[in-house]
This record gives C-alpha cells, sequence and structure tokens, in this order.
C-alpha cells in the first residue's frame, strides 16, 4: 500500500481476529505492564474502524473510476439514411 492509505480489508480482519482472541480466548491476563483483555479490545476497535475506512474508501474509488455514460440514440438517427427501394420490374 501507498503512504497515507487507510488499512486494507484484510489487516482489519486480522486485527479483529487477533483482539477477539485476546479479549475472549485468553482468561489470564496480565503481561507486565499490559492488561491482555484491553489489549484485546484496543485492537477490536482499531480493526472496526479499519475496516468502516477501508469499506469506505473502496466505494469512493469505485465511484470515481466508473466511466461516464455516453448517449449518442441522437447522432445514430442522425446518421441513418432509409434504405433505398428495389425498382419494380415489369
Amino acid at each position: 500500500m501507498r503512504a497515507g492509505t487507510p488499512i486494507g480489508i484484510g489487516t482489519s480482519i486480522v486485527l479483529i481476529t487477533v483482539g477477539a482472541i485476546l479479549k475472549y480466548a485468553i482468561t489470564e491476563g496480565n503481561l507486565l505492564f499490559l492488561d491482555i483483555q484491553a489489549a484485546g479490545t484496543i485492537l477490536l476497535i482499531i480493526g472496526i474502524l479499519g475496516l468502516v475506512l477501508a469499506i469506505a474508501w473502496t466505494i469512493m474509488i469505485s465511484n470515481r473510476e466508473r466511466p461516464v455514460a455516453y448517449d449518442d440514440r441522437r447522432e445514430r438517427e442522425r446518421e441513418y439514411e432509409e434504405p433505398t427501394r428495389r425498382r419494380e420490374r415489369y
């Protein structure tokens, strides 16, 4: 990814997964100065916010790159000429 772009959808899902594991699956929870459930909650929040931003960013980019429809019906009608009729044989 380029600098300045929000985190991607995959990264957000990984953060949500790791945060949920730390918050709900690990019951014994202090690592020196770090509360594991609090770290899991923080990762969950960051992952959810990143997911929302990544989806919004994707929607904005896809709308910008959508080609504008061009209506050429009037030009086609002007270019159309009636077919010539066959001469009838006697």
